[in-house]
């Protein structure tokens, strides 16, 4: 099938069992949020990986449903949880949950939508549920220990490119390997493609990561973002963390300077992005984009599924990594 009739059918499996059940309706604050967060849109990318992985290795998508499911609303309990730390008011152009809400109110219900993701799980037969389980157990919990991490980020000095892969590792792709390797596990795939497949997901994740920091200093103003937020953040991104490494000590003292205040202008963000394009790391960074998107699809190459059906996933995998913004 084509994405987009991937994506139709989880959304139809989606209102099914969330969005029109009675069972999920009282108390009114513990599940509207749930229900407003699940419906606000994004591209359903997890669980349609989840769906095609499960038919990559011959297994029917029907099968991946509640695990689909169960991506998804994991990924949406994290974006909850995501926002009220970054006292974010806007989520995919509305307002996030904790501003409709209050914040007590999304933290509650994120916790709910993460016990219903693993609820959507007990349907599948014991020894799938338990495979399942130990993947989404690990995945959660570097999940947490990412963004740990990132917040640890914001007030050191001494963070290494190493660490940073790590973190955005945990705190991005690890759910995309969880979902094509969940997809496998029911198709009863072979134990080296599991791992292939969770592979491939691993390092196309840190590549999508890594060109979203592009992006955000970068690409285009669409969807009413404002580019330059990681700088106004202070985010400690590739971009960063390579131009310290390259720069001047005059330089250097600058762009620390710069990451140590608070100052949210125009002026910081264009001085900023002048120091990163002055030792060439937006180039740097594309290229480190590549070499794990290339990593990927060699994740690809090593299954053992047909040549038409590697070629299909490495042209997917390619369509993800095509973004303007």
């Amino acid at each position: 099938m084509e994405i987009h009739d991937y994506k139709s059918i989880f959304l139809d499996f989606l209102s099914e069992k969330t969005i029109v059940s009675k069972k999920y309706s009282d108390p009114k604050n513990l599940y509207d949020p749930i229900h407003y967060i699940l419906k606000i849109g994004g591209k359903r990318i997890r669980p349609i990986l989840t769906l095609m992985s499960c038919e990559l290795f011959d297994g029917s998508y029907k099968e991946a449903l509640p695990a689909a499911l169960t991506v998804e609303m994991f990924h949406n309990f994290t974006l909850i949880h995501d926002d009220i730390m970054d006292k974010a008011s806007l989520r995919r152009g509305k307002e996030t949950v904790h501003t409709k809400w209050n914040e007590n109110i999304g933290i509650l219900s994120g916790d709910a939508l993460m016990i219903l993701a693993y609820q959507m799980l007990e349907s599948f037969p014991p020894n799938t549920f338990k495979k399942l389980t130990y993947l989404f157990n690990k995945t959660a919990l570097q999940i947490c220990e990412g963004q740990q991490y990132d917040m640890d980020f914001e007030t050191r000095n001494d963070v290494s490119l190493e660490e940073y892969l790590k973190m955005i590792s945990f705190k991005t792709a690890v759910l995309l390997g969880c979902a094509l390797q969940m997809g496998a596990i029911i198709a009863k795939a072979k134990e080296r493609d599991t791992k292939e497949i969770y592979n491939f997901g691993l390092n196309l994740g840190i590549a999508f990561q890594l060109q979203d920091d592009y992006l955000d200093i970068f690409g285009t103003e669409e969807f009413g973002k404002k580019l330059g937020g990681d700088i106004l953040e202070n985010k400690k991104t590739f971009l960063f963390l390579k131009t310290i490494e390259l720069a001047s000590k005059s330089d250097k003292n600058r762009l620390e300077q710069y990451y140590t205040s608070n100052e949210r202008t125009t002026k910081k963000i264009e001085d900023v992005k002048t120091l990163f394009l002055k030792y060439k790391t937006p180039q740097l960074l594309l290229q480190e984009s590549k070499n794990y998107s290339i990593i990927a699809f060699k994740n690809i190459q090593q299954l053992t599924i047909s040549e038409e059906k590697k070629e299909k996933f490495i042209k997917f995998g390619e369509s993800l990594m095509v973004r303007k913004s």
